[in-house]
């Protein structure tokens, strides 16, 4: 079938919106009408060049990432389905998981299907069953998906495996965000942080995904949360809407603030979701961490930094501990339904998330938007 999508073909570059030809699924694969879909920050690292993958790796491995559709965080409804597909049927309401989730690797089986074995082909963004192309540019040109999904578009193909079942009234606009940032924010508090009741947690950066956390931190019972962000509008609406007790526009502002609600205690978890992660963030982060407390990084550093700042003096005396997370170090299949559900009961907020909804030829406005921070999360609706 023809369908549009918005299409990177390289980086440095804007998204380029082009009619394309869709296949059809094949085994274990099924197509998806798109509903709506997040415009996430990790897209926008494609554009800018964090997320490519070094010219030399790609080489070794015959990966070729570009031309690529963006978009990994969306939801939709099932409208084919492909030879051996057996949860899903035509009609059936999903949320798309940027990380798909196989079951049967051995991430999967320990009950962290955040890291399952899948994941090693999401840059590739070919076809997961047998790493081809379902979608192709008006001139024959294979195209890939970013994360295997490819939401800027209203019509993909994905593999049943990136795809969480969802109840039927839920407004997918509404459940599109939970396919990434909602997750990776809320479960880098609730998960990663280990946020406990009574706690001090300190959000860095309060965007789509830090905002989340501040969410996450407030529902798991934390006495403080700081919001940090340079941005006025956020910080204000971290408290007066997401669930932040106090807010500072610098980690340095942050730092005299945790200090005197602690009484010099600090921070009891501090989480990093910032645009981008720099190596020179992690020192201060860490200087606000409690003895026994726990830092975490959730944003996205560009994949050559291997440069950071960190007193390991400090790290080992004082028993501090500094952790990654992706996704939430969450279970999509469990996790998913568990948010929308949270959002059901008027617990968790989708609806104050997004900011500005955008047709798909206003994504590139949309993104500006993001970059100048005037969105918590644009959307983009089919």
């Amino acid at each position: 079938m023809q369908t549009r999508a918005a299409i990177l073909w390289e980086s440095h570059t804007d998204w380029s919106i082009e009619d394309i030809e869709l296949d059809d699924p094949k085994a274990g694969e099924v197509k998806i009408k798109i509903a709506a879909s997040g415009m996430c920050h990790s897209d926008e690292h494609m554009v800018t060049g964090d997320m490519v993958v070094p010219p030399e790796f790609a080489e070794l491995v015959a990966l070729e990432q570009f031309p690529v559709i963006g978009g990994h965080e969306g939801a939709g409804e099932v409208v084919e389905v492909g030879p051996g597909v057996t949860t899903l049927q035509e009609g059936d309401h999903v949320v798309l998981s940027f990380i798909p989730a196989c079951g049967r690797c051995p991430s999967c089986a320990r009950g962290q299907q955040h890291l399952c074995d899948l994941g090693a082909v999401l840059l590739a963004g070919r076809q997961i069953s047998d790493f081809t192309a379902r979608h192709h540019s008006k001139s024959g040109k294979d195209l890939g998906t970013m994360c295997c999904t490819g939401t800027f578009s209203p019509y993909t193909v994905v593999n049943e495996s990136s795809c969480v079942k969802i109840d039927e009234w839920i407004p997918m606009d509404k459940a599109a965000l939970v396919g990434c940032g909602v997750t990776t924010g809320w479960g880098s508090a609730v998960n990663a942080a280990d946020v406990q009741a009574g706690d001090t947690v300190v959000v860095i950066g309060v965007g789509g995904i830090g905002m989340n956390a501040v969410q996450g931190a407030a529902m798991a019972g934390a006495r403080h949360v700081v919001a940090v962000d340079p941005v006025e509008w956020k910080r204000e609406k971290a408290v007066s809407t997401f669930g932040a007790t106090h807010s500072a526009a610098s980690i340095e502002e942050a730092m005299a603030m945790v200090g005197e609600l602690t009484w010099g205690a600090n921070a009891d978890k501090a989480i990093l979701a910032t645009g981008v992660a720099t190596g020179d963030l992690i020192a201060p982060m860490m200087s606000m961490v409690a003895k026994g407390g726990r830092g975490v990084v959730t944003a996205v550093a560009p994949m050559t930094q291997e440069d950071v700042k960190l007193n390991l003096f400090e790290l080992s005396m004082m028993r501090k501990e500094l952790v990654g997370c992706i996704f939430g170090n969450a279970n999509p299949r469990r996790d998913i339904p568990r948010l929308l559900h949270l959002y059901q009961d008027g617990r968790l907020k989708l609806d104050e998330l997004i900011t500005t909804t955008y047709t798909l030829d206003e994504i590139n406005q949309g993104y500006q938007d993001m970059r100048d921070g005037k969105n918590i999360r644009g959307l983009i609706t089919y």
